[in-house]
């Protein structure tokens, strides 16, 4: 037998991918140009979050090809800390929706391209990751401009400007769809912008000229007015400064002023900072995408366009292809069993971090439980403090005690969680093990749950676009994509009954895009069929409402709006108490109760104090319409 290394002294072997990892680790901290930053590899989407970056974990035995990719997703990730100003980036930003994604794909498009002029390995592994992404998502088999993601052929044509390199084979095609269109409406915007690489606000400013050439201009809208108030005062000081001998002195004031305004940006909590995000992969196979959200610098919340709360025109084109399923129709025991295996093998080490905070939520509730009994009654439990009135006198009945049944009880939750496709790996997981234990814990207190999921049944469409296509593609169709709304566990269901359930959340293939307005509503309007007092809807999401096919179609706001309208009905009409919490992802510009988390791992903790706070009566009337820290 070969000896032991404990026999040897020699140090056990290092992992093939090691040496590859530290080398990774340091390029990324040279090309950010922050030493000290935190880089850990794991099995999700890379990511930035404030002081620390996730890259993917490279393959055991892996390639020359599998190397690059890497490589370029770790290096996107840097020339984003490196090249992009955060707080410019959100003085330029539009607030549409729609608007936002192609501002946000251009911006990281500039990023790259000052890596890949600058660094000729650079370039080579951005397009490495480029091609893996498009090959990933299959885009090469899209032939119809309905189908082919805007922002991503602006960025690709962005691209292309600022370093010379046509698309990616895999994405020439529906690149080529868009092609003619871009450079009619925006071809001088484009032009210009190899020559405002460098200077950020310039590149943003074309970016929205590009914006409103291509239509799009009540999404992008104007520069801030913050931005337009200081481009006056300082337009004021200069035409004061050549009238005033004390020029010199207002020249002072104004530098200092713009040192604090500068100042104030970098001060700001991070709660109001921008969120770095890099435009999200649209395809529901691309494991390689380059997920730059920074779920730790969430977007500044921007009040809401007036027409946003109004009841909006909005309808499906056919209802047809919906579905309503409980989770266990969706597939066999067999395979639930073992997703649900997977779930607790994934989780193992955070089931007891969440176990012990629903613990305490439950001693918490428990607490508010001051059992109070009815006594002198002629049924019930009997009375063991009054049988001495029955020896002392035989002709006394006999006296029984109920116990007196208590608000709290009469309590019903509602977990409404997105199962897009953006929310697959650690999220998803996170929200499913934080569910599961929730549930329980709610259960033994005597308050019931119901645990609900919404997405889509097919990426791009599906049915829906397929009879709307069949149907001449009549204009404004509304929704065009067929809905799965899935009840994990019903409220009146037992935890040990569903419990196998939420492991179909790790089912591949499951999580495609998200419609959150009728989620809602949908969820909103089983509560209310409830008969419990008190009713809480609780949504979980990472992100806006989603839907290519239908946002193809239709305004860049459709979806939103009709969010923002069934909001606004349940904050304000509904007995039902609303809150959200948003998994790197701002959702307090939605909703009047919410809180962003900035890593998945923190729900279980998010989850369980904003119930306490709920169930805590005292508080929770003040607290109702306020904004929750």
């Amino acid at each position: 037998m070969a000896p032991s290394n404990r026999t040897t002294g020699k140090a056990p072997a290092e992992a093939p991918a090691e040496p590859f990892k530290k080398a990774l680790a340091g390029c990324f901290k040279a090309i950010s140009g922050q030493a000290e930053i935190e880089v850990s590899f794991g099995p999700e989407q890379p990511g930035l979050a404030p002081g620390r970056v996730r890259l993917t974990e490279p393959p055991r035995r892996f390639t020359r090809q599998d190397a690059a990719i890497v490589r370029g997703q770790s290096d996107a990730l840097a020339l984003r800390l490196a090249c992009h100003d955060p707080a410019t980036h959100r003085r330029m930003s539009p607030t549409g929706d729609a608007a936002r994604g192609i501002f946000e794909a251009v911006e990281q498009a500039r990023v790259e391209a000052i890596g890949a002029n600058r660094m000729p390995g650079t370039r080579t592994n951005l397009a490495a990751m480029l091609t893996e992404r498009y090959r990933n998502a299959r885009f090469a088999d899209i032939t119809q401009k309905g189908d082919a993601p805007l922002a991503d052929a602006i960025a690709l044509l962005v691209r292309e400007r600022l370093t010379g390199e046509a698309p990616p084979r895999e994405a020439r095609a529906f690149v080529n769809l868009w092609r003619g269109e871009i450079e009619a409406k925006a071809g001088k915007s484009l032009e210009l912008l190899a020559s405002r690489l460098e200077d950020q606000k310039a590149f943003s400013q074309l970016t929205r000229d590009i914006l409103t050439a291509l239509d799009m201009g009540e999404d992008s809208g104007s520069s801030s007015e913050q931005d337009e108030g200081e481009d006056e005062s300082e337009g004021g000081a200069e035409e004061q400064g050549g009238q005033d001998s004390q020029s010199d002195e207002k020249e002072d004031q104004s530098s200092s002023t713009e040192v604090d305004s500068e100042a104030s940006d970098e001060e700001m909590p991070e709660g109001e900072m921008e969120q770095e995000s890099a435009p999200s992969d649209l395809s529901p196979d691309d494991d390689e995408a380059v997920d730059l959200d920074e779920p730790g610098e969430s977007m500044l919340p921007r009040p809401p366009a007036q027409q946003d709360n109004r009841g909006p025109e909005y309808h499906a084109f056919t209802t047809a292809f919906d579905e309503e399923i409980h989770a266990e129709e969706l597939c066999d025991t067999e395979e639930l069993t073992r997703l649900r295996a997977h779930l607790d093998k994934q989780l193992s080490h955070l089931q007891g971090v969440v176990a012990r905070l629903a613990n305490r939520l439950q001693r918490r509730l428990m607490a508010q439980q001051n059992r109070a009994w009815e006594f002198d009654l002629e049924e019930g439990v009997l009375d063991p403090a009054r049988l001495s009135r029955v020896v002392t006198d035989p002709t006394a009945a006999l006296s029984f005690k109920r116990e007196r049944d208590t608000d709290f009880r009469d309590t019903v939750v509602t977990l409404l969680i997105d199962n897009s496709g953006s929310m697959r790996g650690r999220p998803i997981t996170v929200a499913a093990t934080c569910a599961d234990i929730l549930a329980r814990t709610l259960e033994r207190c005597g308050v019931k749950v119901e645990v609900l999921g919404f997405t889509t049944r097919a990426w791009k469409g599906g049915q829906s676009r397929e009879a709307w296509l069949a149907a001449g593609k009549p204009p404004a169709p509304g929704r065009l994509n067929d809905l799965r709304h899935i009840i994990y566990k019903a409220a009146d269901a037992p935890w040990r009954r569903a419990r196998r359930s939420l492991g179909l959340m790790m089912r591949e293939g499951l999580l495609k895009e998200n419609i959150d307005g009728e989620a809602l509503d949908w969820a909103h309007k089983r509560l209310l069929a409830r008969p419990e007092a008190r009713r809480i809807l609780m949504m979980i999401s990472d992100g806006a409402p989603v839907d290519d096919s239908t946002l193809s179609v239709n305004p860049g706001n459709y979806l939103e709006r009709h969010l923002r309208f069934i909001i606004s009905e349940i904050e304000n009409r509904s007995p039902v108490e609303l809150m959200a919490i948003g998994i790197g992802h701002d959702v307090t510009r939605y909703y009047k109760r919410a809180v962003t988390i900035v890593d998945a791992e923190e729900l279980g903790g998010v989850m369980t104090e904003k119930l306490a706070e709920l169930f805590d009566e005292k508080a929770a009337a003040p607290r109702r319409g306020r904004r929750a820290s």
